[in-house]
C-alpha cells in the first residue's frame, strides 16, 4: 500500500509504531478543530523502538511518558537532522 500525504508531510502506513531518540511524535487532536500536538522523543523504554516514549512537548516543554494511541504518528529524522518519512500504525 502506498503512503499518503498528511498535514505534516508524507505518511507511510505500518503495522506498528517505532521510533528513535530525536524523532518527532505527532498526536492528532481529541476534538474537532483541535490540531493536536507534537514533541521530540527524548527517551525509549524498549530497544526495538516500540512505545512507550519519553516525549518533550513543543507547546509546553514538559517531558511526559507517552503510550501513543491510534491517532499518533512518528516523523523519522536521519542522523544529519533533515526531515525524513513519517510513520503511522
Amino acid at each position: 500500500m502506498a503512503g499518503t500525504e498528511g498535514r505534516h508531510g508524507p505518511v507511510e502506513p505500518r503495522a506498528g509504531l517505532w521510533a528513535r531518540v530525536g524523532d518527532r511524535l505527532i498526536v492528532g487532536g481529541a476534538t474537532v478543530g483541535d490540531e493536536g500536538r507534537d514533541g521530540e522523543i527524548i527517551g525509549l523504554h524498549h530497544m526495538d523502538g516500540t512505545p512507550p516514549y519519553d516525549v518533550r512537548w513543543s507547546d509546553t516543554g514538559r517531558v511526559t511518558l507517552v503510550f501513543p494511541g491510534p491517532d499518533a504518528r512518528v516523523h523519522h529524522y536521519p542522523s544529519n537532522g533533515t526531515k525524513a518519512s513519517a510513520q503511522t500504525p
